[in-house]
């Protein structure tokens, strides 16, 4: 059965508001009569968004979206998962807290959490004194808050009054999450209902959703980047966030690993252990062998610690690719003296030849130099100087963890992020 308000308000998300709309599209829609007002979950795989749907139509067309987009953050900031604390009422209200303060107040339905809000009124109408007095604890905590903090930041301010929500829990009209928001009955509460999430889901489901949502957060940040009007009324900082949550996380060795495996190159050799294909038994076979030589530059500006370079060399000798390594120390200009022939397995210690500043320009003009002896090279170094003149062979930038990538690195070139993790 078609429901139109539903219908209108994901129309008025595709035109205003793409980022949610395109979000929307990995939701399961669901009526339901169970809850007294709205709430998402993840079952067998697929994610739900159900609602009551007399609740969905007493509110406004605006509350409505702010409603769509609350739920849509409750899924896309894994609280239904991964990030669940106990207690369940304290989290409801983190949870609640964090999300309200992306949204536009007057796009919230009323009765919502929000941080800074004022100390209901209502509070003074409760008939327990110990019920008036836990309220208004809490809610005088949640008018201290400032917005655009973490859910896991909220819970732990919250977890100092544990024993109020306790004393309030005893005064919830049914159980937190069925439409009373696990408050006080009057009192503004979660907005919707949080019952069940994740329960009952195996590591594999688990796994399963939480790759079908990155899949559509990724999606969704990509069309909103490639939109005007893309992110509506989603502010920097969130869009900044939303990008983070998205961006894969590379495994710089191996993208180093690729680099050394492409500068290989291949030779023949003539075997009698090898059948020639068009002149068996007549001529003898090929064999064919991979090998490179690369040219390594260490920057040894002071920028460019000991335990970095002796990290890059670790990662070197993880690598299978037949490859030797000449390693050159250069500052303003490269050391001739530093030569070195390093193989792989051996431990490097990093020691310095040089103190200047640092100067890539130089390291272009001895490549050019020695060209023929190397298959490419790679420069190991922070990033910090100016722009050299375009390779001749294949070349690779490596930064040390606590560098930039230039911006004016060549696209022809590889460049790599260092990191002290395994990615």
């Amino acid at each position: 059965m078609r429901d139109e308000l539903l219908e209108r308000s994901l129309v008025h998300l595709l035109r205003e508001e793409p980022f949610f709309s395109s979000f929307y599209r990995a939701f399961r829609k669901q009526p339901s009569n169970d809850i007294s007002t709205a709430g998402v979950s993840v079952s067998d795989g697929n994610i739900l968004f159900y609602y009551n749907r007399e609740f969905f139509k007493s509110l406004e067309p605006r509350e409505r979206i702010g409603l769509l987009k609350h739920e849509a953050y409750h899924i896309i900031f894994e609280h239904c998962t991964e990030r669940k604390r106990t207690p369940h009422l304290v989290w409801n209200y983190a949870t609640d807290l964090a999300i309200n303060s992306l949204i536009p107040e007057h796009e919230l339905p009323k009765g919502g959490l929000i941080p800074g809000m004022p100390v209901p009124e209502e509070i003074s109408k409760l008939p327990d004194p110990n019920l008036q007095k836990a309220s208004s604890k809490i809610y005088e905590l949640i008018e201290s808050f400032p917005k655009e903090e973490s859910s896991e930041w909220y819970f732990e301010k919250l977890m100092e009054l544990q024993e109020e929500f306790e004393e309030m829990k005893k005064g919830t009209e049914g159980e937190p999450g069925d439409g009373s928001g696990g408050s006080c009955p009057g009192l503004p509460g979660p907005l919707d209902n949080h019952d069940g999430w994740g329960e009952g889901l195996s590591d594999e489901q688990k796994e399963k959703i939480k790759n079908a949502v990155k899949e559509s957060l990724g999606r969704s940040v990509r069309e909103a980047d490639g939109s005007s009007r893309g992110w509506g009324n989603i502010g920097g900082a969130t869009q900044k966030r939303l990008r983070e949550m998205v961006a894969k996380t590379v495994n710089w060795k191996e993208i180093l690993n690729y680099f050394v495996g492409t500068t290989q190159r291949g030779e023949k050799r003539r075997t009698h252990r090898r059948i020639n294909r068009k002149y068996p038994y007549i001529h003898p076979g090929t064999r064919r062998s991979y090998k490179s030589t690369i040219a390594i530059y260490i920057d040894q500006s002071g920028s460019v610690g000991d335990n970095e370079i002796e990290l890059f060399f670790a990662a070197l000798s993880e690598l299978k690719k037949e490859t030797e390594f000449v390693v050159f120390h250069f500052d303003t200009a490269v050391d001739e003296k530093s030569r070195t022939r390093w193989k792989k397995h051996k431990k490097y210690k990093a020691h310095r030849t040089r103190c200047g500043g640092t100067c890539f320009k130089s390291v272009t003009r001895h490549f050019d130099k020695v060209k023929d002896e190397f298959d490419g090279y790679i420069i190991m170094t922070d990033g910090y100087a100016p722009k050299p003149p375009r390779a001749v062979k294949k070349r690779c930038w490596i930064v040390c963890p606590h560098g930039e990538i230039p911006a004016w690195v060549a696209s022809e070139d590889t460049s790599i992020k260092m990191s002290f993790n395994n990615v």
